[in-house]
């Protein structure tokens, strides 16, 4: 269906309101939301909390409720894209409503690409409260240790490596029980129950249906929601950092050229917005900050590849997610490999994946958005073209140096001029992008790892 056309239809979004419930060592929250004249959405969020819990009756809980709910309505919003969009439940002031419209106009951006949708931040909605403040039970509570959110990949499993020293504080949070994520934490100790928080996030069938029946589709900024998921379970179990592991490469746009990148909510610019929203309207005793966003994808793959008992164990692909597994045709598989090839011999990159996607001639297209032959990169979570040639040209001077065959893609890569600028670079592990928002403590542990492992 055409966006203009949907817009003149359907021309107001409602977010009405969220109930909390409380089950035995459980809080539910259900969201009610509506496109008027269309259809009615109700969302749910729960998360176990500690036995004898009264943190659900504070103003700072049922905001941070509320702030979920808000990023939560981009999902549903994006059906029809109502021109109007008036939040019920609570109030929004000037500032909040301009850091909500750039949120979700940036968070959508490749949805506005995919769907050949030219609009601006203050074309796409006019967002306003009738709502009044959120009531509530004073906080009063101290914030320790580091909420982890896991998922299956390297990275994590970095994060989770350089914060053994803060063991006995940590817990690791994962969003829905997705194997993949699960098992990372299982494998580096981490026990539900004990210090394994997992939290249930349900999508409301209707808008699967209307996606079926030809409404707007397309990616969201799940990682903004993410991170307010991540800070209302920090609040409920007293956690004063959310300790990410999203790295410097995520800065850089997907299509080249434009400010349209896949990953907008894991940039360092959305990190600094959410923590001045958090700080000016939830509290300032909980930092978000990604721990890894010093480093480039090919500095954190060198570290991961010396940590030998997760390579069996870990997953990226967001196709193979639910059964854990790593399909081996995707373009995060291509570039996992590729940062791998750089570190490891061809057999030990091929046991990992259980295929050889380098000598794959169905790869090669892949290979040339991630390389930059191709202009634009795949819309997925992969590093910048700069670390995929660099890694590239790595991996073929070390299979130069044993003897081995070069793989079909690298050969062909020889010839093009990108080998040619490339084929004398190697990662700095010393390198540390100052663009970051590390406490001082933990500033120090990233750069003594980049020192032992340089």
């Amino acid at each position: 269906m055409e966006y203009q056309q949907l817009r003149e239809k359907y021309t107001e979004f409602i977010y009405h309101s969220f109930k909390i419930e409380t089950e035995e060592n459980k809080i539910c929250i259900t969201y009610d939301m509506e496109i008027k004249g269309l259809a009615s959405f109700h969302p749910t969020f729960a998360m176990p909390c500690p036995k004898g819990s009264h943190i659900m009756d504070t103003a700072l809980f049922r905001t941070a409720v509320f702030s979920l709910g808000m990023v939560e309505l981009i999902s549903y919003w994006k059906i029809s894209c109502a021109p109007h969009v008036t939040v019920e439940c609570g109030s929004l002031d000037e500032y909040q409503i301009q850091w909500w419209k750039k949120l979700y106009f940036n968070g959508l951006g490749e949805f506005f690409y995919k769907n050949h949708i030219s609009t601006s931040m203050d074309e796409c909605m006019d967002l306003r409260s009738t709502g009044g403040a959120i009531e509530g039970m004073a906080c009063t509570q101290t914030y320790t240790g580091n909420l982890i959110p896991v998922g299956g990949g390297k990275d994590s499993f970095v994060t989770l490596h350089l914060l053994e020293p803060y063991r006995k504080e940590n817990c690791a949070f994962i969003i829905n029980h997705i194997i993949s994520a699960v098992n990372a934490a299982h494998a580096a100790g981490y026990q539900e129950g004990k210090d394994l928080l997992i939290v249930e996030r349900t999508l409301d069938p209707a808008m699967l249906e209307l996606n079926q029946k030809g409404y707007l589709n397309g990616h969201t900024p799940f990682s903004a929601m993410a991170a307010f998921a991540s800070y209302l379970t920090a609040i409920v179990w007293q956690r004063k950092y959310i300790t990410l592991s999203n790295e410097a490469s995520a800065n850089e746009s997907t299509i080249k050229g434009s400010s349209v990148n896949h990953q907008y909510s894991k940039t360092f610019a959305f990190e600094q917005d959410f923590n001045q929203y958090a700080k000016r309207y939830l509290t300032d005793e909980i930092h978000y900050f990604s721990l890894l966003r010093p480093l480039s994808e090919l500095q954190i793959a060198g570290i991961f590849t010396k940590l030998k008992k997760y390579l069996p164990v870990f997953r990226s692909c967001n196709v193979g997610q639910k059964k854990g597994i790593w399909c081996g045709h995707c373009a995060k598989c291509l570039f996992v490999c590729i940062m791998m090839s750089a570190y490891l011999a061809p057999d030990e990159v091929i046991a990992i994946f259980g295929r050889d996607m380098l000598n794959d001639p169905e790869m090669r297209q892949l290979f040339q958005q991630l390389s930059g032959i191709l202009d634009d990169k795949p819309f997925e979570c992969v590093g910048t073209r700069d670390e995929v040639n660099t890694a590239i040209c790595m991996s073929i001077r070390g299979m130069k140096e044993k003897g081995r065959e070069i793989p079909l893609l690298y050969q062909e890569y020889q010839k093009s001029k990108y080998y040619a600028f490339y084929q004398n670079r190697s990662v700095d592990m010393l390198a540390y992008n100052e663009e970051n928002d590390l406490p001082d403590e933990y500033a120090q542990l990233v750069q003594k790892e980049l020192r032992n492992n340089a």
